[in-house]
């Protein structure tokens, strides 16, 4: 694995919180995710927006750097910002400005490696909109903070639904903005490893690895949020995609994002644990990186 830097994204390790529904800040303390993501071998670790907010009711921004900085941590990803792409003058967007305040302040504070923004909800907007709207979002960042924004290519986005849009709206920001692939939505959507060499080069800034099945669940939302699988445990081709985007010149950290009910009800220790083992299995015995 000589080189490879793991990064253990937010709901990977966060354990039992309410995705999306409640509670998404997590019971374990920051401190002791650092100790377990030091402990395991991590380069660093994942933070939700709400996650922030609550440490933030306890700790300064200062204060969680120090804590990184304690166990060795260098790579952050802070997440999510949605309906930036909106009119200033709809409600979401208002809301989308507050927490983009939060996450630029936090991003240039922590020195994270890049703010993951894109489109959960599906909100609709126009294609040519969204890539105009990504331009100036990054424009702004680049202002605020040296942190890439990554565009993550989901399925339940209505406006940017392969990977040609994504590219469309990447090339049309500057250098801090680029393109966020994970190995779960690439294979839901059919997009074959292969395909990430169309991604123009220096464009493929974040790359998440996670498994799981082709053949959708009746549930869908059920699934992206509580069924996925760590990475070697399921039927996508990681190792075809970690040798795609290696070849492609990737040569950034990967990021481990397993939304699983099943790893969010473990004790700490283990969750750590499994995560770390079964991704870095894919980078040895013939795996690229």
């Amino acid at each position: 694995m000589g080189g490879v830097e793991l990064v253990g994204l937010y709901w990977t390790v966060s354990g039992p919180v309410e995705v999306h529904t409640g509670r998404e800040w997590s019971l374990f303390d920051f401190r002791d995710r650092c100790a377990h993501a030091q402990r395991v071998g991590f380069a660093g670790l994942g933070i939700w927006h709400a996650d922030l907010e609550h440490q933030l009711e306890t700790r300064s921004l200062a204060e969680i750097r120090s804590i990184m900085e304690d166990h060795g941590l260098t790579r952050l990803e802070l997440e999510f910002l949605g309906d930036w792409f909106l009119d200033a003058g709809d409600e979401r967007r208002r809301e989308s400005d507050r927490l983009r305040a939060l996450l630029w302040e936090a991003a240039a504070a922590l020195g994270a490696h890049h703010v993951k923004v894109g489109n959960i909800p599906g909100t609709p907007c126009p294609l040519e909109q969204v890539a105009e709207r990504f331009g100036e979002l990054c424009e702004d960042a680049a202002r605020n903070h040296d942190s890439l924004i990554a565009y993550e290519l989901i399925p339940f986005d209505r406006n940017v639904q392969t990977l040609a849009d994504l590219i469309t709206v990447v090339a049309a920001a500057g250098p801090n903005g680029v393109a966020a692939l994970d190995t779960w939505h690439l294979s839901k959507l059919a997009i074959p490893p292969a395909a990430v060499a169309t991604i123009p080069s220096g464009k493929l800034g974040w790359v998440e690895l996670s498994d799981g099945r082709f053949e959708w669940m009746e549930d869908r939302i059920d699934e992206v949020v509580n069924h996925r699988r760590l990475p070697g445990e399921g039927e996508f081709d990681i190792r075809g995609y970690v040798e795609a985007c290696s070849a492609h010149g990737y040569a950034g950290p990967w990021g481990v994002e397993v939304l699983s009910e099943d790893l969010r009800k473990r004790p700490i220790d283990e969750i750590f644990d499994r995560a770390f083992e079964t991704t870095s299995a894919q980078f040895r015995a013939g795996a690229a990186a």
